[in-house]
């Protein structure tokens, strides 16, 4: 097909339903008792005609497949023997038979479902019984083929713009961190341009709270967990204030069960189990300590004269999902931090990629590894140590999960 007719195709489509007989084509049929002689002559004279129907008082009884009957036809002998003869001896009995109101995605699996001679020859389209036309497998494949690519595109720029708006929202987020922590790097990137990791920083006169988390998921799912959790965050911060995270992540669990209905009598009887794993801290200026509570969210920290990392680790509680107790009471870890006190908190995106010659995650080890040999650099220049080791442990393996990071100095 040229690009003026499939121009011309494609306008053609878009003004009609997607079902048969917009894909149909009128051929004239021949009745019964049309010889094989008369039908040779239709081929002969008609090149592109692939099938041709038989009709009976309206209605189609068979359908003759030009590279079938020509075979069949192509010697002088059987021209004798047969041309005379009535055209259902070379018709396909049973061809497939469709009303002209059949939509396109039910079609293409009566096609499929018919066999292969139903692909080369095309099928027979119908009003209330009546012949209307016949219809080209070749030309269904091609439009659905063009309709799946239409609504990937449209798939596609709705993510994207998904994915603006998503980092919209936590871009408040982002400059208050660069504003408030001036050694800090964060790295969010999602794996399907949305993602399910999120992140909140606030600034107040005596400190700051923020937030690394990760979400049930990735791509469109995770991406609306983050708006849920993101909104109930902020209601828990307002109801309890940034200076106790054990409390604030009490209010988020119960706002997630209860609004996801993934509590009391209701757990079991739902559709979802959703929730999040995160980190919750606040740092006092004045005191200089940070306090910290976590679900399954480790907190490393390296000292200026320690050689090796401490890791606080958080409660082994999951947020909002359902065998997360109503009532369950994350512990806070109150840390004293010097200055110079490097700190990192990751989601499993990083920890648990798969690379490697063994194909093993990336781990806890290496992330400490990477940090410990850049320790004297600015937190920018330790977090592109920390991405490239991933991408060289990474390799060719698919990309796991959400990659977000927080690498900073109080």
């Amino acid at each position: 097909m040229d690009l003026d007719n499939a121009d011309l195709f494609k306008r053609q489509i878009a003004h009609r339903l997607p079902t048969a007989i917009g894909i149909s084509t009128e051929i004239a049929p021949v009745s019964p008792d049309t010889s094989n002689i008369t039908v040779l002559a239709r081929f002969a004279k008609d090149r592109e005609l692939v099938s041709l129907p038989v009709v009976e008082r309206g209605a189609p009884v068979g359908l003759i497949n030009r590279n079938q009957f020509m075979s069949e036809m192509s010697s002088p002998q059987s021209q004798e023997l047969y041309g005379p003869q009535s055209c259902v001896c070379f018709m396909d009995r049973d061809p497939l038979i469709v009303d002209e109101k059949l939509n396109l995605e039910a079609l293409s699996f009566r096609v499929v479902e018919h066999g292969e001679q139903t692909l080369a020859a095309g099928f027979v389209v119908t009003r209330q019984g009546q012949y209307v036309g016949i219809g080209s497998c070749l030309r269904l494949m091609r439009l659905i083929a063009g309709l799946q690519a239409d609504r990937n595109r449209q798939i596609r720029h709705s993510i994207e713009y998904a994915g603006v708006i998503q980092q919209a929202i936590m871009r408040e987020a982002r400059e208050t961190l660069a504003a408030t922590v001036y050694d800090s790097e964060l790295v969010w990137e999602p794996r399907d341009v949305v993602g399910g990791d999120f992140y909140h920083f606030a600034r107040f006169d005596d400190g700051w709270f923020g937030v690394v988390a990760d979400c049930t998921g990735h791509g469109v799912p995770g991406a609306f967990m983050t708006l849920i959790a993101s909104s109930l965050l902020t209601q828990a911060l307002e109801q309890n204030g940034p200076r106790d995270p054990a409390a604030v992540v009490y209010a988020l669990n119960r706002s997630i069960k209860e609004l996801l209905g993934q509590t009391g009598s209701q757990a079991g009887f739902g559709q979802s189990d959703d929730g999040l794993d995160g980190a919750f801290f606040w740092f006092d200026n004045k005191a200089r300590t940070l306090t910290y509570a976590a679900a399954k969210t480790p907190l490393f920290v390296l000292y200026p004269d320690a050689d090796d990392f401490q890791v606080v680790d958080g409660d082994r509680m999951g947020v909002g999902y359902v065998e997360s107790p109503m009532n369950y009471k994350w512990r806070s870890q109150v840390l004293a931090v010097p200055r110079g006190t490097l700190m990192f908190v990751t989601t499993d995106g990083l920890i648990d990629q798969i690379g490697g010659p063994k194909h093993t995650t990336f781990g806890k080890r290496r992330i400490r590894e990477s940090i410990l040999d850049q320790r004297n650099e600015r937190a920018d220049v330790i977090s592109m140590a920390i991405i490239n080791a991933y991408s060289l442990w990474q390799a060719d393996q698919p990309r796991r999960d959400d990659l977000t990071f927080l690498c900073f100095r109080p």
